[in-house]
């Protein structure tokens, strides 16, 4: 008990000397600079900085010079500044607030902030230990690599390979890090070798607030690539389905007029199609009373024939029967 109540006291007094000690100026500074950043600004931005070098960190401070204000105060002094704000959604940050931050404050929006810092990120190498954050597949292709110890190591990952021109060539792609596993070592080896680069480095945006709005935005994910691909995929069956039913802008105006005139050309054809209908039984009566007179043009020349015959056969009989009577 004795021993108890003495720990008691001198935390007691370890707690009085921390009351009595003085606020450092250059804390109260901070926390007031950050108070008036909270008021003043549009958007307040939490963003990750773990393992990012410190020159990576400078240059991505000067791409954003004009854009935002980038701070690194202590946990402490950030609560401090959100606690002095009047703003009581803004304190939900608290919450998100961690290891190894950076606080961002700006007059873009909260989206607009977090794509600036994702086009900030720089290509990185792997090391053995880390997470794959995708399958990590080497290709099948030519290298720089010359034979050597190299063929071993890509004979350990089960990476088959044959000599061209005195380099290695890779004849089958294989994973060598599947997503979320930790990279083995001869795998990151391999890796910088083949100058394949799986991961990026910069801020990470964390979480967000709309001092304007009132919104806080959580686990904020910006994929510029996939985002246009979407939209011009959706822009493309918009267009579509527009064209179709006739909706006149000026993205659809000269589909619809090649539309019009290709429907021009088909109903052209089916005039010309009618046309000759129109005249091909005309054309078979023709025939039909042509054919009769012909005919009879042709029985009649036959009877002409036919009389002539007789004619030359009477005439060719008679002499003969003459003859015959006078021999009588």
């Amino acid at each position: 008990m004795e021993q108890n109540a003495c720990l008691i006291r001198r935390a007691l007094s370890l707690i009085k000397m921390k009351r009595e000690t003085p606020i450092p100026k250059y804390k109260l500074d901070t926390v007031k600079e950050l108070a008036e950043l909270v008021k003043n600004k549009k958007t307040i931005l939490i963003a990750s900085i773990k393992d990012l070098p410190a020159s990576q960190f400078q240059e991505i401070g000067k791409k954003l010079r004009g854009k935002a204000i980038v701070k690194v105060p202590k946990k402490n002094l950030i609560f401090r500044a959100l606690d002095s704000s009047e703003n009581e959604a803004v304190k939900k940050l608290k919450e998100h607030v961690k290891e190894s931050v950076a606080i961002l404050f700006s007059d873009l929006d909260c989206f607009e902030l977090a794509g600036e810092l994702i086009r900030s990120k720089s290509p990185a190498k792997a090391k053995a230990g880390q997470e794959a954050p995708e399958d990590i597949e080497i290709q099948a292709g030519p290298t720089d690599l010359v034979p050597g110890p190299a063929i071993s190591e890509l004979g350990a990952l089960g990476i088959q390979i044959q000599i061209e021109k005195g380099k290695i060539h890779i004849k089958n792609p294989k994973v060598i890090a599947k997503k979320g596993e930790k990279i083995s070592a001869g795998a990151a080896n391999i890796m910088n070798k083949l100058d394949i680069k799986p991961f990026s480095i910069g801020f990470v945006p964390l979480s967000a607030f709309d001092v304007k709005e009132g919104k806080l935005y959580l686990d904020i994910k910006i994929d510029r690539e996939k985002t246009l691909e979407e939209l011009k995929t959706s822009f493309g069956k918009a267009l579509a389905l527009a064209v179709e039913i006739g909706y006149t802008t000026k993205d659809t105006i000269n589909f619809l007029i090649s539309k019009a005139g290709s429907h021009e050309k088909v109903l052209e054809k089916l005039e010309d199609e009618e046309k000759v209908e129109e005249v091909k039984p005309d054309e078979s009566e023709d025939k039909k009373e042509t054919k009769p007179e012909e005919s009879e043009v042709k029985s009649n020349e036959e009877k002409e024939e036919i009389k002539e015959t007789k004619k030359d056969g009477e005439e060719d009989t008679q002499p003969e029967n003459k003859s015959e009577e006078e021999n009588k």
